[in-house]
């Protein structure tokens, strides 16, 4: 009796394992696959369209003899005698930690070119905070030109924290004010981002919130891809041009008075036991049938930490997951668990066929290496004939969501012509596979972590979930967790940090800088 090498007892695996693989029930699953690259390259054909649309109205505009169309299409709103009946905007940035791109994305906000009054509101938990002291060194550059304070929130007892530094910042608002505007402190600004949001909603009263959606520029580390990747199919959803049924917590303008009022319960659903700013807005909006639109001209680079490990990538999937769990209806909640649901089952279904394809590949390598094979380890072909479609869906896929950031690449670049451009070629698309088969893979993972531990750290405050809303804080800081997930951002003070930010401070005051005033003539 011949007795098989552990070789040959591997290669009888991968050959069973290969003809297993094209069973119809195993065919079913690899062509369901294909059908997911398909549509998330459909669904990026879509959005590229919309953002190049837009692209094609600007250069239009730009023929017509408009050299300000990255501020508006009509050179006449751009008179004075338009700018000065502009509504007064509030912006509301809540702040935690200081990072490495933190200061250029305060910049671009202060140096909007909105000609209404403009207040810029920075809402930190206490001085402590690095960001107090950063933003403190930034406004004493802008003190005669913008109107912008820091205010002191106070840790929160009954919400996130970013939640109740948001609502201190709306209490602080100005009473003239008409929009406020939320902006988390990674957002990068176009010169005529808010205007073109106030224009929007004047344009349309019936609009509950605007929000907008970033353009991730990975630093090279897989984590980053992986960021990117996350957001990428998401960002579909922001691509509409006018309605849409998704919100970013990042960028969102609403109705001041909504707030005053506490209109449809925004103050107070978010302020009793709200984790999550988006989710909750999102579910009053839908409870309500109030509308949510995304301009064209809302993307905005989001350039990530450089220095972002992989585990930072983990924590911030798992803050994401972690949202899901958070409800404030039944409705809400049946309709999260639907998404938990979908969103865990195409993850998997994304990633399973190129399980199986690894088996075809190599089951097809070791039954061409070998010089004899048994009649029983015959090689069934259909393998490698679902192998090609998976890498042509995939071709496919990867070309489409190529073109769509390309789009957005060029979108920034005409919105931004003062900023330096970006550009597509820091991207590495071997990477960006890899990234949207270990994002996808990782996600039903986080997913469900977070379902059964009902408890998440957010930058240093661990935060309780019961029926789907917080119902204990925990601020002693975890061991290591000194740094944000996605900006490298500090977000303890140190001993000699004021020193250090002072340097910091004048280093910016050294260095040339767009000037804005309140108001401007055009």
């Amino acid at each position: 009796m011949e007795v098989m090498s552990p070789l040959d007892s591997i290669d009888s695996l991968l050959f069973s394992a290969s003809r297993a693989l094209c069973t119809p029930f195993a065919v079913f699953v690899q062509i369901q696959g294909y059908v997911i690259c398909l549509l998330l390259a459909a669904g990026w054909a879509g959005a590229a369209y919309v953002r190049n649309r837009e692209i094609r109205q600007m250069k239009k505009c730009m023929k017509d003899g408009n050299d300000f169309a990255f501020l508006s299409h009509n050179l006449h709103d751009l008179e004075h005698s338009k700018q000065i009946q502009l509504p007064g905007v509030t912006v509301v940035m809540p702040l935690k930690g200081f990072g490495e791109h933190n200061l250029h994305n305060w910049r671009t906000q202060l140096t909007s070119l909105y000609g209404g009054p403009l207040e810029f509101l920075f809402v930190v938990d206490s001085t402590e905070d690095p960001a107090y002291h950063a933003v403190s060194r930034l406004l004493l550059d802008f003190k005669d030109d913008v109107d912008a304070r820091i205010i002191i929130a106070g840790p929160s007892t009954t919400c996130s924290q970013k939640i109740h530094n948001q609502l201190v910042g709306v209490e602080k608002m100005h009473k003239g004010s008409k929009y406020v505007l939320f902006l988390d402190d990674d957002v990068r600004l176009h010169p005529g981002s808010i205007g073109a949001l106030t224009a929007e909603m004047e344009k349309r009263p019936e609009i509950f919130i605007q929000t907008g959606y970033p353009l991730d520029l990975p630093s090279g580390s897989l984590g980053s891809y992986c960021i990117y990747e996350y957001h990428m199919p998401c960002s579909m959803g922001f691509a509409t041009g006018g309605r849409t049924f998704f919100l970013w917590g990042g960028c969102m303008m609403m109705h001041a008075d909504d707030f005053r009022t506490d209109k449809h319960g925004v103050v107070s659903q978010l302020s009793d036991g709200g984790y999550s700013d988006d989710m909750t807005l999102a579910a009053i909006a839908s409870a309500h049938k109030r509308l949510i639109t995304s301009p064209p001209v809302a993307v905005f680079p989001h350039p990530l930490a450089s220095d972002l490990t992989f585990s930072r990538y983990w924590n911030y999937l798992r803050k994401q997951t972690f949202v899901l769990e958070s409800y404030t209806t039944y409705i809400n909640w049946i309709m999260n668990r639907a998404l938990f649901s979908v969103h865990c089952y195409l993850s998997w279904g994304f990633v399973a066929p190129y399980v199986m394809a690894f088996f075809h590949v190599m089951a097809a390598l070791r039954f061409y290496m070998k010089e004899k094979v048994a009649e029983e380890s015959a090689l069934n072909p259909k393998g490698l004939i679902l192998v090609g479609c998976l890498v042509t869906c995939t071709a496919i896929e990867l070309l489409s969501m190529w073109n769509l950031t390309r789009i957005e690449v060029r979108l920034c670049n005409m919105l931004s012509p003062e900023a330096p451009p970006l550009s597509l070629s820091a991207y590495n698309w071997c990477l960006v596979f890899v990234a949207m088969v270990v994002d996808n893979f990782l996600y039903p993972i986080s997913a469900i972590r977070s379902h059964f531990s009902q408890s998440i750290n957010w930058s240093g405050i661990r935060y309780h979930l019961r029926n789907g809303k917080i119902h204990k804080i925990e601020r002693t800081m975890e061991k290591g967790k000194k740094f944000s997930d996605l900006a490298a951002k500090r977000l303890y003070a140190r001993k000699g940090a004021q020193s250090k930010i002072s340097i910091l401070g004048s280093l910016s005051r050294g260095l040339a800088h767009w000037r804005q005033p309140k108001k401007y003539d055009v």
